[in-house]
């Protein structure tokens, strides 16, 4: 699996003209499930969402704090299109990404990780497969890319 983690003041996910989805200060998750996923991976995707220390400690140190040290609320939006392979040409190829229904499967388990992990109704979804349109206002801007893979699978290019 693969995420891109935001630090945010405000994210939310519009869907046919209706936000479906909206948070304030926290984190925005883009996660993305690729062939040969399990919820090995997803596992440990959720741990690092809930535990990436990327806020500042009480004193001003750096680093020191997670979304749930802060109480910050947490969106998460499903994006195959993270594992693009894009070091051939000018089309992106989306061979590593997980067919549609075991991605949903896998997704969805990880969402419910995040949120047996924390409080339940501080973490927020789009809609898995839809159009969606995704708003925020970065924090710093503060941007991480996390990879959990399978052993032997390579990240794509």
């Amino acid at each position: 699996m693969k995420a891109i983690i935001q630090r945010v003041l405000s994210a939310s996910v519009t869907v046919d003209k209706e936000v479906v989805s909206s948070i304030g200060k926290g984190i925005l998750v883009l996660a993305a499930v690729g062939v040969g996923d399990t919820e090995k991976e997803a596992d440990s995707l959720a741990a690092k969402v809930l535990k990436l220390k990327i806020w500042d400690g009480e004193n001003g140190s750096r680093w020191k704090r997670s979304v749930t040290e802060i109480e910050g609320e947490i969106l998460c939006v499903s994006q195959f299109t993270l594992l693009a392979k894009t070091s051939k040409g000018n089309k992106p190829d989306f061979h590593q990404a997980a067919p549609g229904e075991e991605a949903k499967r896998l997704y969805h388990y990880f969402l419910e990780k995040v949120k047996a992990g924390y409080v339940a109704e501080r973490v927020k979804d789009g809609r898995f497969q839809a159009m969606m349109e995704v708003a925020l206002v970065n924090d710093g801007p503060v941007t991480f890319e996390v990879v959990v893979q399978p052993k032997g699978v390579e990240e794509p290019q």
